[in-house]
């Protein structure tokens, strides 16, 4: 791994630690809040392609796990594992993964309804499936009750995606920052 690599891991990382200092809007309803962070983990995979995004979204969870605060509303620490949303937390280490190899696979870089399909479907149904299995598990209501709870995020969720490709996009679109992510 090349030092230009190391410093896009880390880059993507901090971005990630940065929208959780973004607090959590809570629902109520559910014990989730909504929060900017899971946009970080969908750039990942957006930005910096399968391998990449995969490793940058691993580091920060290894930095969570062993204590620091940089979940949504500074938290840390191994409990961040166990909570009610402990899913949709191990659901991002999959997602650059899915979206990158998606993307790649079917040549999605300049198709913007293709990118934005993947980074939908990996960033938010795939995160908010898993969450909601994890959220049932955790909480003991049926798997058809969370997923209906789930609901609740399917909007802020599909703007976080569209945010997401526009950034993405302009990003990849400065001929400087598109070498620098080859």
């Amino acid at each position: 791994m090349k030092a230009k690599d190391i410093t896009q891991i880390a880059l993507m990382t901090a971005v990630i630690v940065i929208l959780g200092m973004f607090p959590g809007i809570p629902l109520g309803f559910i014990p989730v809040p909504i929060v900017l962070q899971n946009m970080g983990v969908m750039l990942a995979g957006a930005l910096l392609g399968p391998k990449k995004g995969t490793i940058s979204v691993a580091l920060f969870l290894i930095l969570v796990a062993i204590g620091m605060p940089f979940m949504s509303g500074g938290n840390g620490g191994i409990a961040c594992f166990m909570s009610p949303s402990a899913g949709y937390v191990i659901a991002w280490l999959f997602t650059p993964l899915l979206i990158g190899l998606a993307e790649s696979r079917f040549n999605a870089d300049h198709k913007l309804v293709l990118e934005f399909a993947f980074i939908w479907l990996f960033g938010v149904l795939f995160i908010d499936g898993v969450g909601a299995v994890w959220l049932a598990f955790a909480t003991h209501i049926t798997i058809g009750q969370s997923l209906i709870a789930n609901l609740a995020f399917i909007p802020g969720d599909s703007i976080k995606t569209v945010a997401t490709l526009l950034v993405a996009q302009a990003l990849l679109k400065n001929k400087t920052v598109a070498a620098q992510l080859q």
